[in-house]
Order: C-alpha cells, then sequence, then structure tokens
C-alpha cells in the first residue's frame, strides 16, 4: 500500500444547494463537487468507478466548529489500475488522502452494479456453459445467472486471491413475468473474474431435474379469488403530525431530537439522539446503525457451500434502497426523505421518497384502576417510526427505528421477499425445506450488526453484564422464594466479547459513572436482546473467520474513528479476523471510556412450506430502555387521551 496525504487540487467548487449543519444529508451539489476534485485529481479517469461514496463524520469534538464535509470514496479502475480509498474536504477543495490498495491483503472493494451483467453475458459465450445448458435441454436465451459474491477459499483456489470473482447460479425463466426462482437449474456453478472478463471454471455436477411448478404470485392461479372482506382502516391526524423537520434532516419529536442519516452501505443512520428532560438536552447515542449483515447459507452441496453474503459490505444495502408509496410502504401522516447517493461515475442520485417517517399509535402506556383514592388513571403511547426498505437480489429487508414517549429505543429489521432455491435432493435431505414439488430452499441465517456510538450524558461510558441470580433455599431464604440479579463491569475489550444466554435473562447496562441520577445512581440504558442463535458455521470456517462479529452477541470496543465497520473497511473477498477481533487485539480499557457497543441479533431461517412463492415479512431485533437514566418516570406529562369519537375522555 501506499499512502499519500493533504493533496491540493485545482477545482472550483459550487454548493449551491450546501450543508447547513455537520449532520447534514450529501448534496447533489456536493457530489458533483467531489467528482470534480477526484477526476482533477486523476484519481477518476472514464474508466474509474465509484464503488462507494459516503459522508465521512466529524471528528470528535468538531462537531460544532467550522464545518469540514469530508467524502470517502472507493475507486474502481476497470482498466486494472490498483484500487483506491480516497478522502476528500469538498468544504477546502483538497485530497486529504490517498490509499492505494492490494486486494491480495486488504479485500476487494465492493461489487459494482455494472458486474453484475458481465457474468451472464460471459457465461452466454462459454463452450462449457452452453454446453451444459445444452446438455439440460434449455433454452440459453431463458437462463438468468445470479451473480453472488465468491466468498475467500484460499486453500482451494489460491488463484482467485486479488481478483475479483463472482460465482453464478443459474434460474430458467419461461416468460418475462415468470418467476425464475421456482426453476432452479441444479448441479451448476461458474466461477467468473469480472475484471478480466474471464470464466476460470464451470462445475457441471450432473443433471438435476429443474422443478416445473411456477411460483408468480401475482397469478390469479395462485391468489384465487381475491379477499373483498376487508373495510378500509384510515389514520388520520387533522392538526398534521407532531414531530417538525428542520433543513433537511433535523428532528424534532415529544422530547426526542435526532438527525436523520443516509449512507450506500448502511442505508439509515441516526445522529444524536438525544432526550429532553426538565429542560436539559440529554444525549444518548452519538451514531446508530446496522454496520453489516450477513447472510450464510448452511447446504453443503458443492454447488453452494460457498454460499455466503454479506449484504451490507459487498452489495452495499443503502444504493438500492426503494422508493417508498403512500398507503403501500408507509400508512398515516407521513414525511419522507429522499437522500442523495453517487452512481458508479460519480454522479447524484437522489432515491425519491427512500425514508419513511411517521408516529403510530401504540396501545397502552400506563394504566391503572386505584382502589384507594378511585382515580381511574390511562395514558396511551405512541411511538415514532423511521424507516426505509431495500431489495438485495431475491431478499428484502425493511430496518425500522422506534422512539417511544417514555425513552426507550428499538430497531426491527423485517425480512420477506422469495427464498432463495435449489431442487430437493429428497424428501429427508437436512439441509433445506422442500416448498413446493421438487423445490429446496436451503437453511440459513440472516445476522444483523448494529453498531451503537454511546453517549449516555456524554462520552464516558461502561457497561455491566446483568443475570438474573436463583438464591439455594437456606438460612436467610427459609421458604425459597428468595432470587436476585448479578451485574459485572466489562473492564477491557477482550472481556467485552459476550454470548447471550436466555436461562439467566442475561442484559446489559450500559451507564455513565460521572452522571448520576437523584438516588446516586450511575445513569443508564439496558439492551434487551431476543438472544437468537448467532452464527451456527464451524468456527474454523471461512466464513466464521470473516464474518466473526456474528459469532458473538456482544461486543464492547474504545471509540476509534477509523473502525467502522465490524467487518472491517472491505468486506468483498476479505481475509480473514478483519474487523472486530482487529479492533479489540490491543484489549483497550472500556470502563468509563469512550465506546462502541455492538450488538449482533439475527433469524435463523428453516423455509416453511407457507415462505413460498412469497415470503410473508419475518421480523427481528432489539430494545434499549432507560435503567435509572431519568430520575422518575418521564411520561408523567403525557396527557389522558382526548375526548374523540374513539375516546370518550
Amino acid at each position: 500500500m501506499t499512502e499519500t496525504c493533504a493533496h491540493e487540487a485545482n477545482s472550483t467548487i459550487v454548493l449551491d444547494d450546501g450543508p447547513t449543519a455537520a449532520y447534514s444529508l450529501a448534496t447533489a451539489g456536493e457530489i458533483t463537487a467531489v467528482r470534480g476534485l477526484l477526476a482533477d485529481a486523476g484519481h477518476l479517469p472514464e474508466s474509474g468507478r465509484l464503488a462507494y461514496l459516503g459522508l465521512v463524520d466529524p471528528e470528535r469534538g468538531t462537531e460544532d466548529g467550522p464545518l469540514n464535509r469530508r467524502f470517502r470514496a472507493f475507486i474502481i479502475d476497470t482498466a486494472g489500475t490498483a484500487p483506491k480509498d480516497v478522502t476528500v474536504s469538498v468544504t477546502n477543495g483538497t485530497i486529504d488522502s490517498v490509499l492505494e490498495l492490494d486486494t491480495a491483503l486488504t479485500g476487494e472493494l465492493p461489487v459494482l452494479e455494472e458486474e453484475f451483467e458481465v457474468v451472464e453475458e460471459l457465461l452466454y459465450t462459454h463452450p462449457e456453459w452452453l454446453a451444459a445448458i445444452a446438455a439440460r435441454d434449455l433454452d440459453i436465451d431463458k437462463v438468468r445467472v445470479a451473480p453472488l459474491s465468491a466468498g475467500v477459499y484460499d486453500e482451494e483456489y489460491p488463484e482467485e486471491t486479488g481478483r475479483r470473482i463472482l460465482r453464478g447460479l443459474a434460474f430458467y425463466q419461461d416468460f418475462p413475468e415468470d418467476s425464475a426462482w421456482a426453476h432452479p437449474i441444479d448441479g451448476l456453478v461458474a466461477y467468473v473474474d469480472v475484471a478480466n472478463k474471464t470464466v476460470d471454471r464451470v462445475l457441471d455436477l450432473g443433471i438435476v431435474p429443474v422443478p416445473a411448478e411456477h411460483g408468480n404470485y401475482t397469478d390469479p392461479e395462485l391468489t384465487g379469488e381475491l379477499r373483498t372482506t376487508q373495510k378500509p382502516i384510515e389514520i388520520t391526524q387533522p392538526e398534521g403530525a407532531s414531530f417538525t423537520v428542520t433543513g433537511s434532516n433535523h428532528v424534532e419529536w415529544e422530547k426526542w431530537s435526532l438527525d436523520v442519516g443516509f449512507d450506500a452501505r448502511e442505508g439509515l443512520v441516526l445522529h444524536n439522539l438525544s432526550f429532553d428532560d426538565n429542560g436539559k438536552r440529554r444525549r444518548i447515542i452519538n451514531r446508530a446503525s446496522i454496520a453489516e449483515m450477513v447472510v450464510p447459507y448452511g447446504d453443503p452441496s458443492p454447488v453452494r457451500s460457498w454460499q455466503n453474503y454479506f449484504d451490507t459490505g459487498e452489495y452495499q444495502i443503502g444504493q438500492y434502497a426503494n422508493s417508498l408509496e403512500l398507503g403501500c410502504d408507509c400508512l398515516g401522516e407521513i414525511h419522507y426523505i429522499s437522500p442523495t447517493i453517487s452512481d458508479a461515475f460519480g454522479n447524484p442520485r437522489e432515491i425519491r421518497n427512500g425514508i419513511c417517517m411517521h408516529e403510530e399509535d401504540y396501545s397502552i402506556l400506563a394504566k391503572h384502576s386505584d382502589l384507594w383514592t378511585g382515580i381511574d388513571y390511562t395514558r396511551r403511547n405512541r411511538r415514532l417510526v423511521i424507516s426505509f426498505f431495500t431489495t438485495i437480489g431475491n431478499y428484502d429487508y425493511g430496518f425500522y427505528w422506534y422512539l417511544y414517549l417514555d425513552g426507550t429505543i428499538e430497531l426491527e429489521a423485517k425480512a420477506t421477499g422469495v427464498v432463495f432455491t435449489s431442487a430437493q435432493p429428497s424428501k429427508d435431505y437436512p439441509y433445506s425445506s422442500e416448498i413446493a414439488p421438487g423445490l429446496g430452499a436451503p437453511f440459513h441465517q440472516h445476522l444483523f450488526s448494529a453498531r451503537l456510538d454511546m453517549a449516555l450524558d456524554g462520552n464516558t461510558n461502561r457497561v455491566e453484564e446483568e443475570d438474573a441470580v436463583r438464591v439455594p433455599m437456606g438460612p436467610g431464604n427459609e421458604r425459597g422464594n428468595a432470587f436476585t440479579r448479578k451485574r459485572t463491569v466489562l473492564k477491557t475489550e477482550s472481556e467485552g466479547v459476550r454470548e447471550a444466554d436466555m436461562k439467566v435473562g442475561r442484559s446489559w447496562i450500559i451507564s455513565n459513572p460521572n452522571s448520576l441520577n437523584r438516588l446516586g445512581e450511575p445513569v443508564g440504558y439496558k439492551l434487551h436482546t431476543q438472544g437468537n442463535p448467532t452464527l451456527l458455521a464451524d468456527p474454523e470456517s471461512s466464513i466464521a473467520r470473516r464474518a466473526a462479529f456474528a459469532t458473538k452477541d456482544l461486543w464492547v470496543t474504545r471509540f476509534a474513528e477509523e473502525e467502522r465497520y465490524p467487518t472491517g473497511d472491505f468486506v468483498n473477498q476479505s481475509p480473514m479476523d478483519q474487523g472486530l477481533p482487529q479492533f479489540i487485539a490491543a484489549n483497550r480499557d472500556i470502563d468509563t471510556q469512550d465506546i462502541v457497543v455492538w450488538h449482533t441479533f439475527g433469524l435463523t431461517h428453516y423455509p416453511r412450506v407457507e415462505d413460498w412463492p412469497i415470503m410473508p415479512v419475518d421480523s427481528v431485533g432489539f430494545k434499549m430502555r432507560p435503567e435509572g437514566f431519568f430520575d422518575r418516570s418521564p411520561v408523567l406529562d403525557v396527557p389522558a387521551p382526548a375526548a374523540s369519537k374513539h375516546c370518550a375522555g
């Protein structure tokens, strides 16, 4: 690797739609300016492609100072020169750093959309592939190839190191509206070098019958007569929504304030989550995002044993965000935010209505009918919903952040779309489900990493592990009814690598010993997990070493500007043990320090018959609730429900 810094570029920058705050969304003018700076400095020739372009967070402590809007660019040169990692200051009109990458050591840059087409185009003229398709008596013009990230298998394929490899699995699409996922062409896989435009190998393990039954989920043959029983549900707020949005992205709702961000890699990002408490604005989280997502498959068949997709690091879920539609994706009094990202050529691209924001009624907040005072007390809860949806190949994912009146923060990930399919070898095949006649769906997981840059009343936080403890019957507990809890401070990064344990109701409390509530206890927030399985692959497997974050439920690290992703910066064909294992190697002190909490959560999916031909939403997530953060209930000032046709008052 070679690195240069502070390179001056001769470029005039016009930011006619410039930002007004450190955490404003990227603008079209800024992206155009970045492209100009890179081109003028010779870093973005005609053969250059931006595999990623995103805003860099302000350096810690400079957020309220003069704006310095910096962008990070990952550049691939299709002419074959070394890729680059470049940092640009749009504010100063400078190239601040250039890192030339040796991808054999770092891993490849993210997959380009134009590389999807390369796989299919190369195979359509490749003799071995054509022969395999002909042997199955299939029309090559109806064959669709899924371009899939290759993973890392150095011992088997050392020649793939330092090269941009995708693997292709084939499906048959009988007509344009036909769901090709219903017709996997099994026993066949191709390995393609998308940079050099060569086919390395075609593995044909033998002809397998192509499942014939269609999976066209809008076809009347499957839908039958549509229901006529549903009466309209109308959600109205005659006086408008209770939240306000200033600038492009600063949100105030009830006692919450935050800045809504967006990144081509991570998608939705929340900055500066704060809560107003007795006239004081109290910071809770500096930055919250889903920083990685991996989908490891569990079928050991040679055709599929390499299937493991890092949808965030390899494909960048943010760039595939959907444009959301009122009444379909979002319901109620909606405010949309349309983030702007860059295409591969450095042109700004708006994702219209990419972020949806609205309020929801959320049942009862607090209720009590007191026999002594005669007071009947009811308060209703509501939440602010900030969400986006993205489509990555066959799956669609929704990410929903919820903020509640009582200070609770929740994240829900929703998985839907079409399950990845295969031929089903037999009824009792142990690694996939039969979901239609002869059609299988391999077992797999959806594992997410939440990156929570904590800031409870400042950046001197700690994490304590809390377990429920059963007290044995004996002296002091003669009737055996006692139970208590145990809290253990996680003092170093090695101690901060933890597993959930639902048998003891394990949770983790983030607190600030330098900020005490009125009872003299450190203010805190408790992380409640769902305790689902983490990565099920063998610990020595390639995927376990590349997705090390997914092997544990919790990691706690000291904050460092450069430690942004749990799998490291360059995930595509990445070397082993990058990201969190590297971050914690120094075993830094995390007790009463500036810390980041990384939480792994996810779904283990044994596909059901009911998941075909389109999967109803399955969801997973986590919750953070105040734990001594407030001096008493923060919702005592919530008024009783107003009299209306829905409530007598």
